[in-house]
């Protein structure tokens, strides 16, 4: 296991790092936020399909988002096939989350396992595992 020193290192790089580090903390609170606002409205999403008996997954709007995705990735210069994994598992999510909204409103009722998170869904609720193949 490699170990740092950052005694032995220039205080002109460690000050570089410290920005850079206060940088991407930055950064990854955006994607945190920006997470916690999509969830929000793929939420209402959820709730409007099952209001109308929509299915949970849409393999058609995914494969718009997925492709889409791609190119963005893309001209941004990341790898396309980590966005689209990236996407996969937030569809995988949003999925779980329609048919959970879907199976309350059929049986009346609501999430009672306890306190919600930014995404809608019960602190008790595990990940999704694998990433399904259609979605939001």
């Amino acid at each position: 296991m490699t170990t740092s020193n950052t005694d032995e290192v220039d205080a002109e790089v460690r000050a570089e790092l410290t920005r850079l580090r206060d940088s991407i903390d930055n950064i990854d609170a955006a994607v945190v936020h920006m997470l916690a606002e999509r969830f929000k409205c793929t939420q209402r999403v959820g709730h409007l399909k099952a209001e109308h008996h929509l299915p949970a997954a849409d393999p058609g709007r995914e494969s718009q988002q997925i492709n889409r995705l791609r190119g963005l990735a893309e001209s941004a210069k990341l790898d396309p096939a980590f966005a689209e994994k990236l996407l996969n598992f937030i569809i995988a999510e949003v999925i779980r989350h329609h048919e959970r909204i879907a199976d309350d409103a059929l049986n009346g009722t609501t999430n009672t396992t306890g306190p919600t998170n930014t995404t809608g869904m019960s602190n008790a609720d595990a990940p999704a595992g694998k990433a399904p193949t259609s979605g939001e």
